[in-house]
Formats: structure tokens, sequence, C-alpha cells
């Protein structure tokens, strides 16, 4: 057993939704949530969320602003380019979880005027990623995390649900799908 020579730089969960309405076809919901542990910015909670329920529009949840932009200006804008815009606005909120991964895993959020429920069922074999910083070019990080696929999700807001539903798909040659939860989850960068 040894090391991992690089520079950890945040270790937390993130799992995510993406909802289209076919197969292959342009997403109509994309979630990304992140449960933080680790960050030079402190631990939190965010959602980056675009939808039919946000008008097609990024909106962003959190209970830790200053972790939120550093997770922008890093590994969630690397990740999809539109979040590197720090200029979208951080709606205040408190965060909570619920279920047992071998059923479901709820995520819920609650600001000023809004509920949000991020729920995934119907989960698969979970997967073991490890990927190095700059393996891949334009990707200066990499990551350790375990993903489990998830055939089954719901994204509601204030109590309209999220249109599309979850495709299988496959990574690595095996099951997987545009909807799973990452637990277990560590970015590094080269040192």
């Amino acid at each position: 057993m040894s090391a991992d020579p690089n520079h950890v730089v945040l270790t937390g969960e993130n799992p995510f939704i993406r909802l289209s309405d076919t197969d292959g076809g342009p997403a109509t919901t994309n979630a990304s949530f992140w449960r933080i542990i680790l960050s030079p910015a402190g631990p939190g909670h965010v959602l980056y969320m675009k939808s039919e329920l946000t008008q097609d529009r990024w909106r962003i949840y959190s209970d830790n602003i200053a972790m939120t932009r550093w997770l922008q200006a890093t590994v969630q804008g690397m990740l999809n380019a539109e979040l590197a815009d720090r200029s979208v606005p951080v709606i205040d909120a408190d965060f909570s979880r619920s279920g047992d991964v071998r059923d479901f895993w709820t995520e819920s959020l609650v600001s000023h005027d809004e509920e949000i429920e991020l729920t995934w069922y119907d989960v698969g074999e979970p997967l073991l990623i490890h990927t190095q910083p700059n393996a891949v070019p334009g990707r200066p990080y990499g990551v350790c995390t375990i993903l489990i696929p998830a055939l089954g999700a719901r994204l509601t807001r204030n109590g309209i649900q999220a249109t599309g539903r979850p495709f299988a798909t496959q990574r690595e040659g095996r099951p997987f799908s545009t909807c799973a939860l990452a637990f277990s989850e560590s970015w590094t960068e080269a040192r």
C-alpha cells in the first residue's frame, strides 16, 4: 500500500442527477449536489441546478458561499464550464439528508421560499474510480470516488417534479446511469 503522491484539494460527496426526455437527448435537468467535508474554504453544502423548473437557468443554493465560489473556481468549474461563472447569485439554504443507499437516498434543502428534494433509487453496483491529475487533457484534477448508479431519480422544487428521467449507460464497461451517488469523493492536484 502507498500514499497517493498528489495534493488533496477536497473530500466529500457529489451525487448528481441528469434527466432527459430521450436516451442521449439534451438534459432537461442537470443537478450537481456537493457535501464538502474538507476544502480550503471549509465544509458545507451546495446544489448547482439547471432545469425547466428554473427556467433553464443555473441556480445555486449553499450554506457556505466561500466554499461554493472556491468550488466554482476549481473542480466544479472544470467539470462544467458554465459553472465557472461566479456572477450567478448564491441562495442561502439549510440542508438535510435521509434514506439508506441500499434502497433510496434523498438530499433536501430549504431556502427562504423554496424546498428542493433530490432522490436516487433503484441503485446498482458501486464502482471505484481513481484517476490521476492531468491524465485527461483539460482536467488538472484527479479523483478517487465510489460511484453508485441509480436507474431511478426524482428532483422536485416546491412540490413540482422535474420532467425527464435517468437512462442506463456504461462506464468502464460496467452498467451505469445518467444519475449516480458519488460518495467518499476526494479530488487531487499534482504537487
